[in-house]
């Protein structure tokens, strides 16, 4: 069965997703609010299903999600179609939406697309997760490519190594001799308060576990932007895991007396392999952000292979 699918009602879908309001996407398409029902009513009525659960917030359904990613590729195509009959798309940009975990993008993620970006017409829409949690973004469409800790391609997908972010586990001289004069034992793990970035942070759930207490809880801080994060660090407040290419300017390993940050467990650390995984398209603007990714990474991660 042949299923032709209206570029109209597919670009409705996705300014309501994005927008999380039928008010904000009509606005955005310059039609009414109730021009953007029809669309998505007639979407669901040509599909016979569902495509979204109209809660708050708006979530797509299992159709939803595949119509969406649909809507992305297409677009991608439409838009290097575009620009290579040297037509303008829209504002005269290509978007780029694409999924990194936090430490990437506060690091190395930015300086590997500056130069594309500089090149070539695009505007970047990052969204930031976990690095386990970003396959998610892609599995639905949402992104066309991600950074991710999984080293197992999806469907329609390709994978390429990136390499390791080291972590360490830091907190300041002051805070170590303050709740760690005896060393990392279960009973001052218990009191000493951490910094983690989210819920569903486990670096220092891996942390611990590889020292031996990971059945011990204890008390956190939660901040969710990797800056002021580790800044928490830095000011005393609490230990936490933080990544190589960010500690650096802070950590002597070679004086640690000297340094603003020092180690928990000198030496012991827990490394996180990363993987680029993009849709398997026949797209010259995935190819290129494919290969600035892979010469970033270079530069600055830690190969697998090590």
């Amino acid at each position: 069965m042949s299923l032709s699918l209206d570029p109209k009602q597919l670009s409705a879908l996705h300014a309501v997703i994005e927008e999380q309001s039928f008010d904000k996407a009509a606005k955005r398409l310059h039609v009414t609010q109730s021009a953007i029902s029809q669309r998505i009513r007639q979407l669901e009525e040509k599909l016979g299903q569902a495509v979204m659960i109209r809660s708050t917030p708006l979530v797509l359904t299992a159709t939803g999600q595949r119509v969406l990613k649909f809507y992305h590729q297409l677009s991608l195509l439409e838009g290097e179609l575009s620009l290579s009959l040297n037509q303008a798309t829209e504002q005269g940009f290509s978007r780029m939406p694409v999924a990194v975990n936090a430490d990437s993008l506060d690091t190395w993620f930015p300086g590997a697309l500056a130069p594309l970006v500089h090149e070539h017409p695009w505007v970047l829409d990052i969204k930031i997760d976990d690095q386990e949690q970003t396959h998610h973004l892609l599995r639905t469409g949402e992104v066309l490519g991600c950074v991710s800790a999984s080293s197992q391609a999806m469907q329609g997908c390709d994978c390429f190594p990136l390499g390791v972010m080291r972590y360490r586990a830091l907190a300041t001289p002051d805070y170590i001799a303050r709740y760690f004069p005896d060393g990392i034992t279960e009973s001052a793990v218990a009191e000493a308060p951490v910094v983690e970035f989210n819920h569903k942070d486990e670096l220092q759930n891996h942390f611990l576990r590889y020292i031996g207490l990971d059945s011990v809880s204890y008390p956190k801080h939660r901040v969710p932007a990797t800056g002021p994060y580790f800044h928490l660090i830095r000011l005393g407040l609490g230990w936490g895991m933080v990544p190589d290419q960010q500690s650096q300017p802070y950590l002597d390993l070679s004086n640690q007396e000297s340094a603003t940050v020092t180690e928990l467990a000198p030496g012991q650390t827990i490394d996180v392999p990363l993987y680029w995984h993009v849709w398997n398209l026949k797209s010259e603007n995935i190819r290129r952000l494919t290969q600035a990714v892979i010469k970033g990474a270079k530069k600055h991660l830690t190969p697998i292979e090590a």
